[in-house]
């Protein structure tokens, strides 16, 4: 008796189930599939003329969360789909998550918080998977956006996990491209315009090194005078490279730098301090 009530089940329910099953898990197939095939042909039309790595960063990045949420969305419609054939009432089930929800929802705004500023930020294309950024005072590289929070990996190789709604500023430094930023500083008896001059050749040779030419979307050069310190003169370089480059290439530029000025006589300055034991100072000129 127990078999065949067992087998009458099957056929009348269990079958019903498989073919649910199964219909679920063709949808979540066809859409790892497809999905992120769309969403690339239609990022690359949107953004047609930008550069391949910011159209595949995009992509990348929605494709991720549109693929995540409609497998969320599958299962809670296979699952509600599959309960009936179980005996248990929807409709009652869904009135008592419906009152459980009012009762949640006072005390999850932090959670909608969470959803409606990942919304915005997928929506602005504020930073994408692939980015370095700096969110809620951390630094590192975007390893995965969802809805509800941003995960960071920094240099130390340590994993952060920002709640969306915590992100007031966003600081993106590989958005299109990036820049070099760097001061070098020399003794005030060096001849400024050969300083600038040894500078401007050391750029423009590296921006000609076929190891590096492909990184730069500009010619590194002195931009200025950029401070009178304490022990030397600051001198500021600026140029436009690939995104995520900037800092290799700051770090060549500074190893070039060195050996140019070594080779030229030019002193790089470090703080340092006179001291006299009793003894008149020698006489500066200028001084009373």
């Amino acid at each position: 008796m127990e078999l065949n009530a067992v087998y009458d089940w099957f056929i009348a329910h269990g079958i019903r189930i498989l073919i649910l099953i199964l219909i679920a898990v063709a949808l979540y197939f066809l859409l790892r599939r497809f999905a992120p095939l769309l969403i690339k042909r239609a990022v690359a039309q949107r953004m047609k003329g930008q550069p391949k790595r910011e159209i595949k960063k995009k992509s990348d990045t929605l494709s991720s969360v549109f693929v995540n949420t409609g497998v969320i969305i599958i299962a809670i419609i296979a699952l509600f789909t599959i309960l009936p054939e179980f005996g248990v009432n929807i409709a009652a089930a869904l009135t008592g998550l419906g009152i459980i929800g009012i009762a949640v929802g006072f005390g999850s705004q932090s959670l909608i918080k969470d959803l409606l500023s990942g919304i915005f930020i997928l929506l602005e294309g504020q930073y994408q998977v692939g980015d370095v950024v700096n969110v809620a005072g951390i630094s590192g590289l975007v390893e995965e956006i969802n809805l509800r929070r941003t995960i960071l990996r920094d240099l130390d190789g340590i994993v952060h996990s920002i709640p969306n709604g915590e992100i007031k500023v966003a600081s993106n430094f590989t958005k299109g491209y990036s820049r070099v930023n760097l001061n070098i500083s020399v003794g005030y008896g060096e001849n400024l315009e050969h300083v600038i001059e040894v500078i401007n050749k050391v750029c423009k040779k590296i921006t000609e090194d076929p190891r590096w030419e492909a990184d730069f979307v500009s010619t590194p050069q002195v931009l200025r005078v950029d401070n009178l310190g304490d022990s030397g003169i600051d001198i500021k370089i600026l140029g436009d490279t690939k995104p995520m480059r900037q800092w290799d290439i700051m770090g060549e530029l500074r190893l070039r730098l060195k050996k140019a000025f070594d080779k030229e006589g030019i002193e790089i300055p470090w703080p340092h301090t006179k001291i006299y034991f009793g003894n008149r100072p020698p006489n500066i000129a200028g001084a009373p």
